[in-house]
């Protein structure tokens, strides 16, 4: 670990805050981790979905971990803002393998992760976080681990006792190590408030179309504000409405809003 890791660890964790959440507009590539930063992004975040996407895999842990960590690498080395890396479940069959993931998310530059439980029981993915935390000590690293349940984004369980059960995998994850807890899914102010206070670790959720705005969600309690791959899905039904036009009516007014190429290049040329 270098000076300048650790320096971006610590000023990572203390971005996490409700008065002025961190709001992070995911990147799959290094051109969108630029253009991001460029935005003003005090922190680049990956999506999962959209890397695998721009890798030619689907998104749910198809991926392979070299091209992950390849692709983070490649990230942390063009931005000079901290990164914080989606792997999905882990990238492992087990904690253990999860834990040689972390190793190379570490060694790759990155300062954070997002592991999610998905439908695998709430155990198995404690026993993958405890796994990443022994490892981010080992290596000296002060690692925000983000633990993603998806509870709410795949209406897992009954919908009666869907906020206990978050809560309950969110102590679950706290324990095994968790710096933060990630509940995408929820949009309602009453449901995000509640789980900010009851959850005792900054809590981030993921933002769209109809959703407060990320000052709104900071009163609520909420300290990290994610697009997922909101941003990447934009980007591809834009390539979506160029190609439709062209083949559809020969028109090319889809492109006016493009980035200029000089523009783009000269993000790529910024000395790090």
């Amino acid at each position: 670990m270098t000076s300048t890791q650790t320096d971006r660890a610590r000023l990572f964790h203390s971005l996490h805050t409700p008065t002025h959440p961190l709001a992070l507009a995911n990147a799959w590539d290094v051109a969108s981790a630029l253009v991001i930063e460029a935005a003003g992004a005090p922190a680049i975040a990956t999506t999962s979905a959209g890397v695998a996407w721009s890798l030619g895999s689907p998104d749910g842990d198809t991926l392979a971990r070299d091209q992950a960590l390849n692709l983070i690498s490649r990230i942390t080395t063009a931005v000079s803002v901290p990164v914080t890396a989606d792997i999905e479940g882990g990238y492992g069959q087990d904690a253990a393998g999860v834990a040689e993931t972390v190793a190379g998310v570490l060694e790759a530059g990155a300062v954070g992760v997002n592991i999610e439980d998905g439908n695998r029981p709430p155990a198995e993915l404690a026993a993958r976080l405890t796994a990443a935390r022994g490892v981010a000590e080992r290596a000296g690293v002060r690692l925000f681990l983000n633990a993603r349940t998806d509870t709410y984004r795949l209406g897992l369980g009954d919908p009666a006792t869907r906020f206990k059960e978050t809560l309950e995998r969110a102590r679950v994850y706290v324990d095994a190590g968790a710096d933060g807890i990630f509940v995408p899914g929820v949009t309602d102010s009453a449901t995000i408030t509640a789980l900010a206070a009851d959850i005792s670790v900054p809590l981030n959720i993921m933002a769209g179309p109809g959703a407060p705005d990320v000052a709104g969600l900071g009163a609520l309690g909420v300290a990290r504000v994610s697009l997922g791959a909101g941003v990447a899905r934009a980007a591809f039904a834009a390539a979506r409405r160029a190609a439709q036009e062209l083949y559809g009516t020969g028109g090319y007014h889809s492109l006016a809003d493009g980035i200029p190429s000089a523009e783009l290049n000269g993000l790529f040329s910024t000395p790090r």
